[in-house]
C-alpha cells in the first residue's frame, strides 16, 4: 500500500528486520534499486537485534539498526530522524511500557497515552518521526479503532480531526504465528495531498478485509496475491489522480458495499470518531438480496432449538453421572 521505492524507511520496533526485507523485495519486483532506500530501526531485545543485523547483512542491506534495552519510547536512538516511510508491527496492548515517566513528552501532540496501554504511544511516536510528506503503515490490535477508555478516544479524535488518518483496514484473525486475534492496519499520512497523489484531505478510506484469505492449516490463515492486490489496489486507486488512472489503465475508485467506503469527517464524527471499517462499508448487496429476515430468523430459531435440546440431554447425562 505504501510503495516505498526510495527515501528513508524506519521501524521503531524492528524485530529481526522483516519489514525492511519486504521493502527490498518490493523494490526489486518493481524494477527499482534497493540502494535508493536508507534504512533505520531500533530494537530493545539484544538477541533479536543481532538477528536483525545478520538478516540485513545476508540480504546486502546497509542499515542503521540501533539497540537499547530501554526501547524506543525511553531511549530514542534516532531522535532527529524524519522518515519518508514508517512500517511497524508494535507489540499489542503493552501495559508496562513506563508511560508514567513520559507524561510531558514532546511526542504526545494529540494527547497523553494511557499508562496502561502503549498503542497510542506507538502511533504518536511514529507520526513524530514522519517527514512532512511521509506515510506510515502500522499493525495494531482492533481495540485501537474504537476504545474510549483512558483518553484513547480523545487521542483518536485528534488524529482524525488533524487529518493524520489516511486509511483503515480491518484484517481477519489467524494471520500471525504469535497471535490468532484479528488486527487492523492504520495508514497514516502527514500530508494527504502530497507525493503527486489525489488530494484526500478530510476523507478516510475504510476497507473491511475480514473475509479475505484462506486457511492453510487448522490455526493459520494466509492472503493470496489476489487478496493483497484487492486491498492495496483499492487504496492505490483511491489515492490516484485521474491522469494516473488513465496512464496505468486503472478503473476509477468506487465504493463497494461490504468491502470499501470513502468517508468524510462529518460521518466519522457521527460515529464518535470510531474507525472500525464495518461501521462504514455496510453489507454487500448480494448478501442483502439473498438472506431475508424471515430466513435469518428461521435459522436462528432452529439453532436455538437445537442448543436447548442438547442442553437438556447434557443435563440428564450429568445428573446420571453424579447420581443427583
Amino acid at each position: 500500500m505504501l510503495e516505498p521505492y526510495q527515501g528513508r524507511v524506519y521501524d521503531p520496533c524492528c524485530g529481526s528486520g522483516g519489514m525492511f526485507i519486504q521493502s527490498e523485495k518490493f523494490i526489486e519486483e518493481h524494477g527499482g534499486n534497493p540502494l535508493n532506500l536508507a534504512v533505520y530501526g531500533q530494537e530493545m531485545n539484544h538477541t533479536t537485534w543481532r538477528l536483525a543485523k545478520m538478516n540485513l547483512a545476508v540480504h546486502g542491506i546497509d542499515a542503521d539498526i540501533q539497540w537499547d534495552n530501554a526501547g524506543s519510547f525511553h531511549q530514542d536512538k534516532h531522535p532527529s530522524l524524519k522518515a519518508d516511510y514508517i512500517l511497524a508491527n508494535p507489540p499489542f496492548n503493552i501495559s508496562d511500557w513506563g508511560g508514567e515517566r513520559l507524561v510531558e513528552d514532546a511526542r504526545w501532540q494529540y494527547g497523553v497515552p494511557p499508562k496502561g496501554n502503549a498503542n497510542f504511544g506507538w502511533l504518536q511516536h511514529i507520526i513524530h518521526h514522519l517527514a512532512p510528506r511521509g506515510h506510515a503503515g502500522v499493525v495494531l490490535a482492533n481495540g485501537s479503532m474504537s476504545s474510549q477508555t483512558s483518553g484513547e478516544g480523545e487521542i483518536r479524535k485528534q488524529l482524525i480531526e488533524q487529518d493524520r488518518v489516511d486509511c483503515m483496514v480491518a484484517l481477519p484473525g489467524q494471520l500471525f504465528y504469535s497471535t490468532q486475534i484479528p488486527v487492523c492496519l492504520w495508514i497514516l499520512s502527514r500530508d494527504k495531498s502530497a507525493n503527486g497523489l489525489r488530494d484526500r484531505r478530510g476523507e478516510v478510506l475504510f476497507i473491511d478485509a475480514r473475509k479475505k484469505g484462506h486457511m492453510v492449516d487448522r490455526v493459520r490463515r494466509e492472503f493470496s496475491e489476489g487478496d493483497i492486490e484487492s486491498i492495496s489496489g483499492t487504496y492505490r486507486r483511491w489515492r490516484a489522480k485521474p491522469e494516473t488512472l488513465e496512464e496505468k489503465n486503472w478503473e476509477a475508485y468506487a465504493d463497494e458495499p461490504g468491502f470499501c467506503k470513502s468517508e468524510g469527517l462529518e460521518m466519522i464524527r457521527k460515529f464518535d470518531h470510531v474507525l472500525t471499517p464495518g461501521r462504514y462499508v455496510g453489507t454487500a448487496s448480494n448478501e442483502v438480496d439473498q438472506v431475508t429476515f424471515e430466513k435469518q430468523f428461521g435459522q436462528l430459531k432452529g439453532n436455538l432449538t437445537s442448543i436447548l435440546d442438547d442442553s437438556a440431554e447434557l443435563s440428564v447425562a450429568i445428573r446420571n453421572l453424579f447420581k443427583v
